[in-house]
């Protein structure tokens, strides 16, 4: 029916229908490429924000591991506050074992997904701690250095955790297959 039209049409609708035909034959194909290049783009992005976590957790472990008496001092008063008097190393070597584990499970690519829910849940609690503890924000009077970084990974966690929400319910059902997921959420 378009090329009975066409000898008759002007110039002006010839193009418009030329540019139908163009979009109806190759519009899915630029479609594909988007799609191809967000995931491409969501996997560089993800891969950068494990490096960014890992950078974080890792430069803070000579620290805690070290005993070092900055990281001595914060542990300390968080212990006392919640009334754990003299288990400072305990929290502190675990907190310190729970971010190297993070960092490890960030970089192997099928466990991913645990290592940014294992950052986000400790980045949780240390933006929690420095928020209502006697900490504050700015615990060493250098701006809020730590706090923010704290922060940093706890959004680059998320993003992850986000980005990559197939896999953390895949594996939700395959390992708590009883967990009630709402069709909402398997749809996302």
């Amino acid at each position: 029916m378009i090329a009975q039209h066409s000898e008759t049409a002007s110039p002006s609708s010839r193009s418009v229908e030329t540019t139908a035909r163009l979009v109806s034959s190759g519009g899915g194909q630029g479609l594909a490429w988007q799609k191809v290049a967000m995931k491409r783009l969501g996997e560089w992005l993800v891969w950068a924000l494990s490096a960014w976590i890992a950078f974080v957790f890792v430069w803070y472990l000579q620290f805690k591991f070290t005993g070092d008496d900055g990281s001595v001092w914060l542990f300390t008063v968080l212990t006392d506050w919640l009334g754990f008097h003299g288990h400072e190393k305990i929290m502190r070597i675990g907190t310190g074992s729970a971010e190297l584990i993070a960092s490890i499970l960030l970089f192997d690519r099928p466990l991913q997904v645990v290592g940014a829910l294992l950052a986000f849940c400790i980045m949780s609690g240390a933006i929690f701690f420095h928020l209502v503890s006697p900490l504050g924000v700015d615990p060493y009077g250098d701006g809020g250095v730590l706090f923010h970084q704290a922060v940093s990974v706890w959004v680059s966690a998320l993003a992850i955790i986000a980005i990559r929400r197939r896999d953390a319910l895949a594996l939700l059902d395959r390992y708590l297959p009883f967990l009630p997921l709402p069709a909402r959420l398997r749809a996302l």
